[in-house]
Formats: C-alpha cells, structure tokens, sequence
C-alpha cells in the first residue's frame, strides 16, 4: 500500500488477517479476507460479520451551558431532519443539503442525552466538518473525535455475540444508542449499520479498537468482513452509496429519502424550511420529482453496473435514466442493481432496458430493499 494512504487503527490486523488492500477515501481499507466476497457476504447473512469502518467521520457536537435545544435547532439549520424531537439515546437518519436541494453528504445523529454524536462519510468528511464549523460553532463547540475508531458488527447473530461482552444490549431496539464498556474500553453503541441487517455500530478509542476487535474476533459466530461484502450487502439491502446512488446534484426527494425529512420540518409542520434548498425540497414534496431512484432486476447472471445508460425500449426509444448501483446479489443469486428513471418510468414492475456491452437487455423496476431488512424494532 502506498506511503500516501491513510491507515485505520486496524490496519495491523487487517495485515495480519491476510486482508487485500484497497485504496478507498484515501485509506488503505481491506476489500476481502482469504475467504473471499462472496462467502463473506454469506456468512454475515447467516451469522455476524465484523466491518472496520474508522474511515467514517466521528464529530462531537457539545453544548454551551447544557442547552442541547439550542444545538437541535442550530443543526436543523443544515440538515432537513427533526433534531429537535430526536430523544436522548437515539440515532436518526439524515443528509446535509446545499441551496439547490442537493446532498452534500447522508451522515447520521446521535442524541447521547447531553451531546450530539455525527457521523459523517469517509470521503465528505473533510468538508462536512468544516461546514459544521462555520455554520455551528456560535451555538456548540464541534469536536471532531480523531482519536475514535468505528466498528460494525452485523447479522443476525451480532447480538448474541456482543451479548456476550456487554450483556444489556438484547434490551437495545433499532437506532437506540447507549455508551458502555466492552472488553475494559469506554465504548459508543448504537443499534444499526448498513447492511440491512440487525446489528451495531461500535465507537471505540483508538488504543482500544485493536483490543476489541480481537474480543469481538473471538465469539465463535464472527468472521471479519471487508469493503467487497458491504458493498453487495447494502445494494441488496437498497441502500445508498454516497458519491456513487446521491450526490450534490440529487435531492432527498429524487434519491427516494422524503420518509427521512420528518413531518415537523415540511410543510405545515412546526418547523418547517430552514434549511439549504429548502423551497426546492418542499416543493417536491408537494408535486413531486421529474427523477427517481428505484430498484432493477435484470433478467439473466450478468450484472448490470454503475454507468449503464437505461432506455424505454430494446431498439431506439429514448435515453430515460442510469444504473448507479449495480452487482451479482449472493442471497438472491441474480443481479441486482439501482439507479435513476424519469418518474414516468419508475412504477414497480415496469420494464425497461439496460445497456450491455453493447446491446439492451431487459430489466424490471424492482421494490427495495431486495432482501427484507433484519431490524429489532
């Protein structure tokens, strides 16, 4: 790996692990283990899977004088996302837009109970947080955790190997947070991930996060898992990818995500706009979008990937969209892949046709996610 990569705190053991490197976000990150992509993905299906995800962004948000009203409302500045109703202990969705509606980054919030955890992607970092400055610092101090790494536990066995280590989290629900200790290390966990399967999230110091990864390594049910998988695991559990499924020029409302802009910030409700591209946003809301991310099967093994032009008919027709997402699906064994129609073509079950390898084969808008998702509600 290059000099000029950054490491994670795991990057020892992911060497030791027999990991394949991979340049990603500018980190050196592991793609697969000996056992490959496919049988990773498969066994964080059926059992637990352990991520290293410390590339992400860690940034606390810290009150003056204890008012955590008062930095719900400052961050409701820039996020199109109900802050304020957001309950100590838990975690909500959202994404920071620019004047145009567009989505400069999906992050997550955290209401610790007497401060705000963020956590914002690898690549977007950088300049999230140097929004998060300019735009928040006369309302809260904004930390940004450098000395945190960020592990993913996931599968439908996550809790009963971390039960193990820290026995309260089987009373934990989806998107409930809690701070607690694993393995002697003052730990962050949330109940969530990007799979779309059950699991958490584990924030961790960094002279610890060798430490309990190892302990986490240990339970019998876990394998470590790498870039590859995750990848395959969170298409097929429809969710997005920044930089590849949204970006600064696609708004909530054509990326699918209006469920994350809660009913206090629209129209009518208590809190409505106040946020970048808030007219825009709200007014597609109302009418609607002229795009929309949807869901796409293909007919046949080959895969259908991020790139490929979409059509309204296998000859001539017209240019009506673009796959953003696309790869061979190990749980459903047949490609999948998401991407962008013209709403008049993005009805469930419409067919339309992919360009491949230089001809036009067939695929179906689709629901998502593709496999139904694992949450402890």
């Amino acid at each position: 790996m290059s000099d000029e990569l950054l490491h994670t705190p795991l990057f020892s053991l992911h060497e030791e692990l027999g990991a394949k490197m991979v340049p990603f976000a500018g980190y050196a990150m592991p793609l697969q283990y000996a056992t490959g992509i496919m049988a990773e993905h498969q066994h964080t299906r059926a059992s637990a899977g352990l991520f290293d995800v410390s590339h992400m962004g860690q940034v606390a948000l810290r009150p003056l004088e204890g008012d955590m009203a008062r930095v719900a409302l400052a961050l409701e500045r820039i996020v199109p996302v109900d802050v304020l109703g957001l309950k100590p202990g838990r975690q909500r969705y959202g994404f920071l837009t620019n004047d145009q509606g567009g989505i400069l980054d999906d992050l997550m919030l955290v209401n610790m109970g007497t401060w705000f955890l963020v956590v914002v992607n690898a690549a977007c970092k950088a300049q999230d947080i140097a929004l998060m400055q300019r735009e928040l610092s006369s309302d809260c101090v904004v930390e940004v955790l450098e000395d945190r790494a960020l592990l993913a536990l996931q599968g439908p066995q996550a809790e009963t190997a971390l039960a193990r280590l820290v026995p309260d989290v089987g009373a934990m629900k989806f998107m409930d947070a809690r701070e607690s200790r694993l393995d002697g290390a003052a730990v962050i966990i949330t109940r969530s991930g990007y799979t779309g399967e059950d699991g958490f999230e584990i924030s961790v110091p960094t002279a610890d996060a060798e430490r309990v990864a190892k302990a986490l390594l240990a339970q019998p049910e876990v394998k470590p898992i790498g870039l590859g998988a995750r990848d395959s695991l969170r298409l097929e559990g429809g969710l997005c990818l920044y930089g590849s499924d949204l970006d600064q020029t696609t708004t909530p409302v054509e990326g699918a995500l209006e469920w994350a802009i809660q009913k206090a910030r629209r129209n009518g409700g208590a809190r409505a706009g106040g946020f970048p591209g808030a007219d825009l946003i709200l007014a597609q809301l109302e009418n609607g979008a002229g795009r929309r991310r949807v869901g796409l099967l293909a007919e046949g093994r080959a895969p259908v990937r991020h790139g490929a032009e979409l059509f309204s008919a296998a000859e001539g027709g017209e240019k009506i969209g673009v796959v953003t997402s696309g790869a061979f699906g190990p749980t459903l064994q047949a490609p999948v892949a998401m991407g962008y129609l013209e709403t008049g073509f993005s009805a469930p079950g419409t067919k339309v046709f992919a360009e491949l390898r230089g001809r036009r084969i067939p695929v179906t808008v689709s629901t998502m996610p593709f496999v139904p998702a694992g949450f402890k509600r």
